[in-house]
């Protein structure tokens, strides 16, 4: 099942904080350059990473569950190999996260059906800055 524009537009509009997995703290790298477009855009990035401290301001935490429960996350945004997806999917789940996004290159079916299955909606390869822009989506005002 593919992504329909009403979808996506429905899940950029609404989100407010979203869950950056596998966000780098190196500016040459994609996950950087994406979730510094999306702050720019008015998105509160939550960077999940082991590896790091921080980025772009923001504390880092090491999964989705390590993100204390008063950060209400809108949306997960993945950037990890598709193999490693499940645990992240379940995460975003067992969170109430209403949306999961698989960054360009990143699919897993059966994570998105889980996803789906349990009410959220999934999205497979696909870069969610382009589809940003390509659908002219505002800027999004505070996180609430």
């Amino acid at each position: 099942m593919g992504a329909d524009d009403r979808e996506i537009r429905e899940v950029l509009t609404r989100a407010r904080t979203i869950a950056v997995v596998g966000l780098s703290d190196k500016p040459d790298r994609d996950s950087y350059e994406i979730a510094r477009y999306l702050q720019a855009q008015g998105y509160r990035i939550v960077p999940v990473n082991p590896a790091v401290t921080s980025v772009l301001g923001e504390t880092a935490y090491p999964s989705v569950a390590a993100i204390p429960d008063s950060i209400l996350v809108d949306l997960v945004v993945i950037f990890r190999r598709s193999d490693q997806v499940p645990p992240i999917a379940e995460e975003a789940i067992q969170r109430g996260v209403p949306a999961v996004w698989m960054q360009l290159g990143i699919e897993n079916a059966a994570a998105a059906e889980s996803v789906r299955g349990s009410g959220g909606l999934a999205f497979e390869n696909l870069c969610v800055r382009t589809e940003h822009q390509r659908l002219g989506i505002s800027a999004v005002g505070p996180p609430t």
